[in-house]
């Protein structure tokens, strides 16, 4: 059996949330990662029919019944990941009954998954749905998003719009837009299934007041999107209070998708 430290997804892992968490995305326990893993992968490192604890998921999970996925711990700092391993993330399969999240590895100190998890489990299976290959579910609180968050309406064409005029490259990166939620309670099933329900159409939903929700195949797509939402937001932050000279014009940006090919929200646009 491989040293399960070695393997490439903990490893990714590991420098995934140390970027983030140097970024300022993730201050003290905030913010969380879910990646479905490769079950036969997975088996090159761990014994799979060796189960250390079993916890409750608090809903129903049998769409991603036996689904393996590697997670970061409930209470845990990002800073500490790569520091270590065993005792921040955790190794998880899901019952063959939905109900439950059989701990393969991991959570050495006896912690648990992410509150949030069941939110990431449902914006998998939201995701899944209309993208068999999507793996990875990222939260995260991006400094920028967040701020404009408190002077933007929260409308999924707006804010969508006013990203897309910030930098020329954001509608290709993000042509379906960005979903948004009002503020709402976190750590629910209630923040879950509305989350999953954008995520139906949205690779990057952002919870208002909180944070982003972003999905991906693999953790490069899901960084990439929320960091260049973020950019995006940067600037918009840094020129709100200013008066503008210049913009990208609709026109442009249909220009762009069109020249890019890529399948772009037409509802956003003009009017």
């Amino acid at each position: 059996m491989k040293n399960i430290l070695n393997a490439p997804f903990v490893e990714e892992m590991m420098h995934t949330a140390a970027n983030m968490y140097r970024l300022g995305w993730d201050e003290r326990n905030g913010g969380n990662i879910s990646w479905m893993l490769d079950a036969q992968q997975v088996g090159e490192y761990l014994d799979l029919n060796q189960v250390l604890r079993v916890l409750p998921l608090g809903f129903d999970a049998k769409a991603i019944a036996g689904k393996i996925f590697i997670v970061t711990g409930s209470g845990k700092y990002f800073k500490n990941v790569d520091r270590d391993p065993e005792l921040n993330l955790g190794i998880v399969r899901i019952s063959e009954n939905g109900q439950d999240a059989e701990l393969l590895w991991g959570f050495s100190d006896g912690g648990r998954p992410t509150s949030e998890f069941p939110a990431h489990l449902m914006s998998h299976m939201a995701r899944l749905a209309v993208d068999p290959e999507n793996r990875v579910v990222m939260h995260t609180h991006p400094t920028y998003t967040l701020a404009m968050n408190y002077v933007h309406e929260l409308s999924d064409s707006k804010f969508t719009h006013s990203l897309w005029q910030m930098c020329t490259e954001c509608i290709v990166v993000f042509p379906e837009g960005v979903g948004v939620l009002p503020w709402m309670l976190c750590g629910t099933n209630t923040i879950g299934e509305a989350t999953a329900e954008k995520m139906k159409e949205f690779r990057v939903v952002i919870w208002g007041m909180h944070g982003v929700y972003g999905a991906g195949k693999t953790m490069d797509e899901a960084f990439g999107l929320i960091e260049t939402v973020e950019k995006a937001a940067q600037i918009y932050m840094l020129t709100a209070h200013l008066p503008r000279v210049n913009t990208i014009r609709d026109e442009e940006m249909i220009e762009l998708a069109e020249f890019f090919g890529v399948n772009y929200r037409k509802d956003f646009l003009l009017g």
